[in-house]
């Protein structure tokens, strides 16, 4: 079964996240789990000047009919004004084509992100993105509480809630910590757990 985790990273905290993610999806028999990056919107020039770190050169550019391969999604992104980032947006934007033929309903997917502080979108971030699910057809697959005592955490500064995995970047030096890393991990486990699920046992059609 293949399940694809699919991220933008600007200062490499969703990407962080996101090899997370994809462990723990892999950590379910019979699952494969791909990272794919989207495209750059950006040009060189500007990346340069706002310091931003070279894109990970393992991690394969995607094209939007590549989703086609997947039975099961994870978007990750940093938020921009409560929104996913316009180089994710834009990719979205590019997947028409998928939408009119609804090729991607039916297929189970989750939402991970990184936001600079509270006031960033940790919630709001997650509940923008689910409207491009949405016009997709594609099921929504929330952490809930499921994460269990990690979800109550007050004890330590701790992105993510109930809509998927999330972490802090703040001024861009903070590192998702060793329980929001854990909270990715459960999150590319339980996705890929239900994805396998509806896999073996799909939709009435």
């Amino acid at each position: 079964m293949a399940a694809t985790k699919l991220y933008y990273s600007l200062y490499r905290h969703v990407e962080i996240m996101a090899r997370e993610v994809q462990r723990g999806a892999n950590s379910v028999q019979d699952v494969e789990a791909t990272l794919w990056q989207v495209p750059e919107t950006l040009s060189n020039t500007i990346l340069q000047k706002m310091n931003a770190p070279a894109k990970a050169a393992d991690v394969p550019e995607i094209r939007p009919e590549q989703l086609l391969e997947a039975d099961g999604f994870l978007f990750g992104f940093p938020s921009r004004f409560g929104v996913m980032a316009a180089q994710f947006k834009a990719f979205f934007d590019a997947t028409n084509d998928l939408w009119e033929h609804q090729a991607l309903a039916g297929k189970p997917a989750g939402i991970f992100w990184s936001t600079g502080f509270h006031g960033g979108g940790q919630e709001l971030t997650a509940l923008t993105a689910i409207t491009q699910l949405a016009h997709h057809g594609m099921i929504f697959v929330p952490l809930g509480y499921t994460f269990g005592s990690g979800m109550f955490e007050m004890n330590q500064v701790k992105g993510g809630s109930s809509y998927g995995a999330g972490t802090y970047a703040a001024d861009g030096s903070r590192e998702p910590t060793e329980l929001e890393l854990q909270q990715a991990f459960y999150q590319g486990k339980y996705v890929a757990e239900i994805t396998k699920k509806l896999k073996n046992k799909p939709l009435a059609s």
